[in-house]
């Protein structure tokens, strides 16, 4: 096959006919690979458990009625990360592909050719490339956001979450509720972290972002020429979260109009695209959450009984950081964590500070602590954070400095039009309004609102 620039990859041959084995065998080494050869399942497993190999061309018929389908399973419980090419002969194709289905990376087909087995170890290197980057791309995520929902001393959250792991093992869908910034969504991906179903998909769609028409597109996809500016077929949200879990955010902002089409999906695991009429099948788990209080939302017509009855089969509600023992511990791990990330050290926080952060009542719970902390960490000029490094809303939350948790506007004052807008969205939102009447009492739609509240930790 010639020389080669790409890296080298460790390669099983598994085959009962000695001569391809050494025909793959001088190829293979003669690119640079590490290559090692087994006849048959009992030499080739203790091989894959005592190395680890990047690829495995395994003959689907080993001697001695032996099958290669066997051999691939074992191996992919052995080396998850392997990837497995089937060698097949013409007559055997349609086994090959059905392994394919059933988790081979490709196959091969007698007679094959270098330049054949030569691309198939391409595809295998891009293939390793983009599993390298996405796990780059993971711990990068992990070492930005830090999970402090799921580190706590506080008895109920405790208690929250051997629910959510007992939960985790099983398909039941799964309500959160709770206040805005309370952590359901880290939830949720906790939960299918801890699922079968964490090596798949998790797939977040926010209901309140899209309009009916465009949401329904955006959950179930859409034809070609289903509407204009589909010039193409869509796969939708269900289908990328295939084998996964899809999180509907803020469930109760769901259009009413397409309430009957998540119920349907729920009731059979299949729905349709937009302009099709075929069925298709979606092995998908579903966990929803929502801040709204659904039973009044039930009575008032908004959303749909037997719908909230469909999600409602296990239900976990995340308590507000007011409520919450440990939010001063959550305060200094978030502080440590911007600290790091800033490159200061930081020892803590200031009595007076601390103070500030158990008065306040943080309306945007986990959220709003957080970007607090991140503000702290940044303006911090000795090593412990002061009360003035603080927002004014928790400042004016210490005792001795104010009486209400948002900010004070005074006159002389000085105050950003940024925290006028933050208090007066605060306001509204806290009178009890839903989030429809909000958007309208502020004048502008619910998706402005939603992005705004996420903006600001509200």
């Amino acid at each position: 096959m010639g020389c080669r620039s790409g890296p080298v990859m460790r390669i099983l041959i598994v085959d009962d006919e000695p001569n391809i084995r050494t025909a793959l065998r001088v190829a293979l080494e003669a690119s640079r690979h590490v290559v090692e050869d087994a006849s048959g399942i009992a030499d080739a497993l203790p091989k894959v458990e005592r190395s680890r190999f990047d690829v495995a061309l395994v003959d689907l018929r080993l001697g001695g009625g032996e099958s290669g389908l066997a051999l691939m399973e074992s191996c992919q419980r052995l080396s998850p990360r392997m990837a497995v090419v089937i060698i097949t002969a013409h007559g055997t194709i349609d086994n090959a592909v059905d392994a394919m289905r059933r988790g081979a990376f490709d196959y091969l087909a007698k007679p094959f050719t270098p330049a054949q087995v030569r691309a198939i170890l391409e595809r295998v290197e891009r293939f390793r490339a983009l599993q390298n980057r996405l796990d780059d791309l993971e711990e990068q995520v992990a070492r930005a956001i830090p999970e402090v929902a799921l580190e706590s001393d506080d008895i109920q959250v405790r208690n929250i979450l051997e629910q959510a792991r007992a939960v985790a093992g099983t398909n039941a869908v799964v309500l959160i509720r709770g206040e805005s910034g309370t952590g359901k969504g880290l939830l949720a991906r906790a939960i299918h972290a801890w699922s079968p179903r964490a090596a798949g998909p998790f797939i977040m769609v926010a209901c309140p972002s899209l309009n009916a028409d465009l949401l329904e597109s955006a959950l179930f996809g859409h034809a070609r020429g289903a509407f204009t500016g589909a010039i193409a077929d869509t796969e939708g949200k269900v289908a990328a979260a295939e084998g996964g879990t899809l999180f509907l955010d803020e469930i109760g902002d769901l259009p009413l109009a397409l309430q009957p089409k998540l119920l349907q999906f729920l009731q059979e695991r299949r729905y349709e695209r937009v302009g099709e009429t075929r069925t298709r099948a979606a092995d998908v788990r579903l966990i929803a959450a929502t801040n709204h209080d659904l039973d009044a939302a039930v009575a008032s017509g908004q959303f749909r009984e037997d719908l909230l009855f469909r999600l409602n089969v296990v239900e976990i509600t995340l308590p507000p950081l007011r409520a919450r023992s440990d939010r001063l511990a959550l305060a200094q791990h978030l502080l440590a964590f911007f600290a790091r990330q800033t490159s200061k050290t930081l020892e803590g926080l200031a009595p007076e500070a601390q103070s500030a952060v158990l008065h306040y009542t943080w309306p945007g719970n986990l959220r709003e602590l957080r970007n607090a902390m991140e503000r702290a960490a940044i303006f911090a000029k000795g090593p412990v954070v002061a009360l003035t490094d603080l927002p004014d809303r928790v400042i004016a939350a210490a005792p001795g400095t104010g009486t209400g948790s948002g900010v004070p506007i005074e006159v002389g004052r000085p105050v950003t039009l940024e925290q006028l807008e933050i208090e007066h969205i605060r306001r509204i939102l806290a009178s009890g309004a839903s989030r429809e009447d909000a958007a309208r009492i502020l004048g502008i739609d619910p998706s402005t609102l939603y992005r705004k509240r996420k903006q600001f930790g509200l």
